[in-house]
């Protein structure tokens, strides 16, 4: 399948840690297509940990519960990517966040650290 060209610069620049942009990249197919809940939880996970780098924990929490909400109704496989892996890094992102809602940016590295994952296509089977 042939995805929009921002869709694989969305994959560059998650893997990159570079969240900001991420958001832009999947605004931009959304807005086009906004019954893709799918694309919507990618951006929200995004935001999410973008506010959390930040220190915005309460928004991150926020945009953590809603990225889980969105993958839910989703196949095994969409999109090329595996919801189930995603669901499960939201959901382990969720039980790392502290009990608070925002911490300083000076206070940002004492904050618990979120899993790595590392994003690509898999092949629609």
């Amino acid at each position: 399948m042939d995805y929009p060209i921002e869709y694989y610069q969305f994959f560059i620049k998650f893997n990159e840690g570079d969240y900001y942009t991420c958001h832009d990249l999947l605004e931009e197919i959304w807005m086009t297509d906004k019954q893709n809940l799918f694309l919507k939880g990618l951006l929200q996970m995004s935001v999410a940990i973008y506010h959390y780098e930040y220190g915005n924990v309460k928004g991150a929490r926020l945009m953590f519960q809603r990225a889980l909400e969105c993958f839910e109704p989703y196949p095994a496989l969409y999109w090329g990517l595996d919801t189930e892996e995603l669901s499960n890094f939201v959901k382990e992102c969720l039980k790392r966040l502290p009990a608070l809602d925002s911490v300083s940016y000076d206070e940002v590295g004492e904050l618990p650290n979120l899993p790595d994952i590392h994003l690509y296509l898999k092949e629609d089977v």
